[in-house]
């Protein structure tokens, strides 16, 4: 059985950024930009008043008096002409008129209207904003790769760009199995349960910016299944819950490889998710395609997802991730039994503590145990045959969400 750093080797060297695509900015948030953007336009336009003030032309003494022949306003062009011994109230951001030298912040003055007193002087040039000192038209904005956050795209709008080239997202088919599954939207009857799995993946996916393609739950039949999966391979990633153990109804390993998918692994030495399906198939017009054959347990669903569907997700999307990147040192709340003979993958709340991260384990009953997993924000990891772990000692966090927003 593969350790799961192995398992990770397998897929790495196979995935690749998906090809630029075109979006409206508005839709762009989180993806990487894939291809350099110039300047349009000067920032700032012009010379701009930095402050709320008094705008004049040459030097001036503290307790000088000047009249003041002007108001100039924001986003208004004026046509104001300053002469020495005059001063004009100015706006922040407003433009600075012919002959302007420097501003007088209205704080270090007394702020009269049709006189001025100037209670304290400031050097030439202080307070003005030059035309282009942010960046000049022309000039170099963005480049390739960075991810377009909030502030990227504020400066994209501001040099007039509607759309941008991005990394595109990738297509993801969702397929949960199961006699045994109804829709969270029914009652189950003795011996069902409720799909889990499928809100489960269409939240986690979301998180990434994907929609999910939601292709229901499909029972245990081969020729329903197939045709299921069938559709499901048309994504660019296929995510099956279910079917990919060693029961008699689990056909999904062979119904995939009937399909053409290349099977990376089947099993990986991790608990929760053992029965982790990793393969790749060739399309004829749009690359590689993929497929994860998550294990049915919720617990398990969740675990494989985390650290195996994320990380191959992140790469289509042209990010830097793999299995474990980004795992933090933490201290455990709570005592920490011994490792087996697998990577132990416990779901943690985790949160700041003077400086330091904590991390509190819940320990489940087992893999269907989503009581557990469902309330984690982190996964904690107890390698292999380790020691148990007294509160207070050092372990390995890898953050599933913004818990730095914990209050505690």
């Amino acid at each position: 059985m593969l350790k799961p750093e192995e398992a990770w080797r397998l897929i790495a060297p196979h995935l690749h950024a998906l090809a630029p695509t075109d979006v409206a900015c508005d839709d762009a948030l989180g993806l990487l930009l894939a291809e350099p953007i110039e300047a349009t336009v000067d920032l700032p336009q012009a010379d701009v008043s930095a402050m709320d003030g008094y705008i004049l032309t040459g030097p001036v003494a503290a307790g000088d008096t000047l009249p003041v022949v002007a108001t100039i306003a924001a986003g208004v062009a004026g046509d104001v002409v300053l002469e020495p011994g005059t001063a004009a109230r100015i706006m922040t951001g407003a433009v600075v008129p012919k002959g302007g030298e420097r501003v007088i912040p209205v704080e270090l003055t007394d702020g009269g209207e049709q006189v001025v007193r100037i209670d304290r002087t400031v050097d030439a040039g202080a307070h003005i904003r030059r035309r282009g000192e942010v960046v000049a038209a022309g000039a170099p904005l963005l480049e390739p790769g960075i991810p377009l956050v909030a502030g990227t795209l504020s400066l994209l709008a501001a040099h007039g760009h509607q759309h941008v080239s991005v990394v595109r997202r990738p297509t993801v088919a969702v397929l949960n199995t199961g006699d045994e599954v109804v829709p969270a939207t029914e009652v189950p009857a003795p011996g069902q349960l409720r799909d889990s799995n499928g809100p489960f993946l269409q939240a986690a996916l979301a998180t990434l910016g994907i929609p999910a393609i939601r292709l229901g739950i499909a029972p245990d039949d081969r020729d329903l299944m197939r045709e299921s999966m069938t559709k499901g391979l048309e994504a660019d990633v296929l995510l099956v819950t279910g079917g990919v153990s060693m029961g008699a109804f689990d056909f999904a390993e062979d119904l995939l490889q009937e399909l053409g998918c290349e099977l990376l692994f089947d099993a990986v030495a991790i608990q929760p998710g053992k029965p982790l399906v990793v393969g790749r198939h060739t399309r004829q017009q749009e690359g590689t395609g993929w497929v994860l054959g998550l294990p049915g347990n919720p617990a398990s669903v969740m675990a494989t997802f985390w650290l195996f569907a994320r990380p191959v997700l992140n790469r289509l999307l042209g990010h830097q991730d793999g299995f474990w990147h980004g795992a933090l040192l933490a201290e455990t709340a709570v005592d920490l039994p011994p490792g087996k003979d697998r990577d132990r993958f416990l779901a943690a709340s985790v949160y700041r503590k003077e400086g330091r991260i904590v991390a509190t384990a819940r320990l489940p009953r087992g893999s269907h145990d989503l009581a557990a997993y469902g309330q984690g924000h982190a996964l904690l990891r107890i390698p292999p045959h380790a020691p148990p772990t007294p509160a207070g000692g050092p372990c390995e966090v890898l953050p599933l969400v913004d818990w730095l927003q914990d209050p505690r």
